[in-house]
């Protein structure tokens, strides 16, 4: 696997969604699923439980690849499966 860099967007975002750092690197890992963004962004997904929320979330997870490594963007949780799931 490529190193991952977390941009200073994706820091702020994590620490202000209350997302946790491992659950990201869990979904980039590795995800349920994976479908197309605004080129070159991938949107990779994963179901895990949040401990802060005590429910099963969705995290998205939008990445940009380059030879070297793999860009995390942006991500956030939600619980909206239906809709974000049923575009795979």
């Amino acid at each position: 696997m490529k190193p991952v860099r977390w941009t200073v967007h994706a820091q702020k975002k994590a620490a202000s969604r209350e997302v946790n750092v491992a659950e990201a690197e869990k979904a980039i890992a590795s995800p349920d699923s994976v479908v197309s963004g605004r080129p070159p962004r991938r949107i990779l997904m994963r179901r895990y439980f949040d401990d802060v929320l005590q429910s099963e979330m969705l995290l998205r997870v939008v990445v940009e690849e380059t030879e070297a490594e793999t860009v995390l963007i942006t991500l956030y949780k939600t619980l909206n499966f239906n809709k974000y799931e049923a575009a795979t």
